[in-house]
């Protein structure tokens, strides 16, 4: 200590400023300047593992959530699908029922049509063949005790110009007959149609004639040809023309 007194001001200040080597080894108790930078924690690496794992589970959860509902669209996609099947079929085997009923309907109805057609020709044709051969067989089948029934029979089956000419003709040739006492009855041999148009047709006839008279009662039976125009007048037909034909 008496040394440390002696020594003068100098020489202390100096001892005094000169550093602690062991201070400087075993470290300075004088707080170091703060710096700027703050380094984690473990509290605060534990807590970013935390959130980083529970941001990772989220994640996961989300895509298994978005699987699952894909998953789940795509059976209801599928089992909808698979129930729209059979109404697919249903409906296919309808419109092709419907389409054949069409079809066979259509049939039936123009068979039905064709029929109906055909019919109507054949009673046209049958028309025109009895009226041709009922107006040769008024024609040649006239007797003395009733000609005038029997002339008024042959007017009333015709039309046009022959019932015109017959009409002027009917009392003179009434007379004759019954001058004559002629009588004569007419026999169809043979009938068919020449000729056959909407509202008109041609009938030839062959007609056997046996006559008879006052003068000569006993005569050879005549065959006779005949040309019959029949016209159809609303739902019936009438003799329009007749020609003798060799």
């Amino acid at each position: 200590m008496a040394d440390d007194a002696a020594a003068p001001d100098g020489e202390l200040t100096e001892a005094t400023s000169e550093p602690n080597p062991k201070a400087g080894e075993e470290g300075s108790t004088a707080p170091e300047p703060e710096s700027g930078a703050v380094e984690p924690t473990d509290t605060d690496d534990a807590t970013a593992v935390t959130d980083a794992d529970a941001g990772n589970e989220a994640e996961i959860a989300v895509a298994d959530y978005e699987a699952e509902a894909g998953e789940t669209d795509d059976d209801a996609e599928g089992a909808a699908t698979s129930a729209r099947t059979p109404l697919s079929h249903v409906k296919v085997a309808l419109i092709a029922g419907l389409v054949g009923v069409l079809a066979l309907a259509g049939l039936t109805g123009w068979l039905g049509f064709r029929t109906y057609e055909s019919r109507q020709a054949d009673e046209q044709r049958n028309l025109f063949l009895q009226v041709g051969r009922q107006g040769a067989l008024n024609l040649t089948t006239i007797g003395w005790e009733n000609a005038e029934a029997d002339v008024q029979r042959i007017l009333d089956s015709a039309t046009g110009t022959f019932y015109d000419d017959f009409q002027q003709r009917a009392q003179p040739f009434v007379e004759v007959v019954k001058q004559a006492q002629s009588t004569s009855a007419g026999t169809i041999a043979e009938a068919g149609l020449e000729s056959e148009g909407d509202n008109e047709a041609e009938v030839l006839v062959a007609v056997t004639v046996e006559t008879s008279n006052a003068g000569a009662p006993d005569q050879q039976p005549r065959a006779w040809r005949m040309r019959i125009l029949v016209e159809k007048i609303g739902d019936e037909a009438k003799v329009s023309n007749v020609e003798f034909v060799p």
